[in-house]
């Protein structure tokens, strides 16, 4: 099972303790693993046992979660899609079994961005089982990055194999205009942090391969679904960074000699822990707005909405296109 690290909370809680035998004060529904008896008399002391007994490290907040989830509906989808901004109106395609707020859902992040829902569907999309995130948390929020990702590991934890990702980005390559789609190739992350920081989790690479971090036969799937729905998908490299401030025109200069194609501030942590977990991962873009100094005006959020709203139409059909080949090929 992929799972993430025990909250420093947690660890506060049980360094409190003084007890021989047990974390004290840390109920059995926490820990429901056995562990050896260590001497707690110091918050130092709890560390050096975390670390001595590796699983541990593995957050029981997962387990329950899923738990949850699989109570919610008898649906057992292997897809899983995130609706990023100007994706969501793909909602009205689905056949929703079940739906649920993140807010009910522990261990989920709030979503505090407009054009975020927050809230987990399960249901069929062109008649093929589906687990839809409709919003995602995002690192500029505030929130580490071990919440930022734990959506992921619950969904690789559910039974889902295959996530496709999507995000609204600003224009970097030149030959881009808003209301494009761009399916991504490659990323470069420029967020200052890396989702697998921390001590490594048991059963888990603890140095991911990133060669092919998205997956080509996923990718064919967003061609054909475009010829399918009669769209002309652009294909590029996306550059995250952690926001929430547009980046300025030399900062674009600088990425465009990186040689990305579209800069947004989201899905490559989600994508390195998908990986992690072994996922196939897709992703896809929906340029909303040219990037600084090469857009004629100032950069807002309003504008990345508005050019969600006008191509949400031909997302939605795009993404149900893509999910009707998916159930195809399963």
């Amino acid at each position: 099972m992929c799972a993430l690290h025990p909250s420093p909370t947690a660890l506060h809680d049980a360094g409190a303790s003084q007890g021989t035998r047990s974390l004290a004060g840390v109920s059995n529904s926490h820990w429901p693993w056995e562990i050896q008896i260590c001497e707690l008399v110091s918050f130092a002391g709890v560390l050096r046992c975390l670390l001595r007994c590796g699983k541990l490290w593995l957050n029981p907040g997962v387990k329950s979660v899923v738990a949850q989830i699989k109570k919610l509906s008898r649906l057992r989808p292997t897809l899983a899609l995130v609706l990023g901004s100007g994706f969501g109106h793909v909602l009205e395609e689905l056949d929703v079994d079940a739906k649920i707020p993140y807010a009910k859902l522990p261990g989920f992040p709030p979503v505090g961005v407009s054009g975020h829902a927050g809230e987990l569907y399960l249901g069929r999309l062109a008649n093929t089982p589906i687990a839809v995130l409709s919003g995602r948390a995002h690192f500029y929020e505030g929130h580490p990055m071990e919440r930022v990702t734990f959506a992921v590991r619950a969904l690789a934890a559910f039974g889902i194999r295959d996530l496709l990702l999507t995000n609204a980005a600003g224009g970097v390559n030149r030959r881009f205009r808003a209301g494009d789609f761009m399916v991504l190739t490659d990323h470069i992350n420029l967020m200052g942090t890396n989702p697998l920081r921390g001590p490594a989790i048991p059963g888990l690479p603890r140095f991911v391969d990133l060669t092919q971090a998205y997956d080509a036969k996923l990718s064919a799937l967003l061609f054909q679904a475009a010829k399918a729905s009669k769209l002309k998908l652009q294909r590029g490299v996306y550059l995250a960074v952690s926001g929430p401030s547009y980046e300025t025109p030399a900062e674009i200069r600088a990425f465009a000699r990186l040689g990305a194609d579209a800069v947004g501030m989201s899905t490559v942590p989600e994508t390195i822990v998908a990986r992690q977990c072994g996922l196939r991962v897709a992703a896809m873009s929906c340029i909303t707005n040219l990037a600084a100094g090469i857009s004629k005006s100032p950069l807002s959020h309003e504008e990345v909405l508005e050019t969600g709203e006008r191509v949400k139409h031909s997302g939605a059909n795009l993404l149900k296109n893509f999910a009707k080949l998916y159930g195809r090929h399963q």
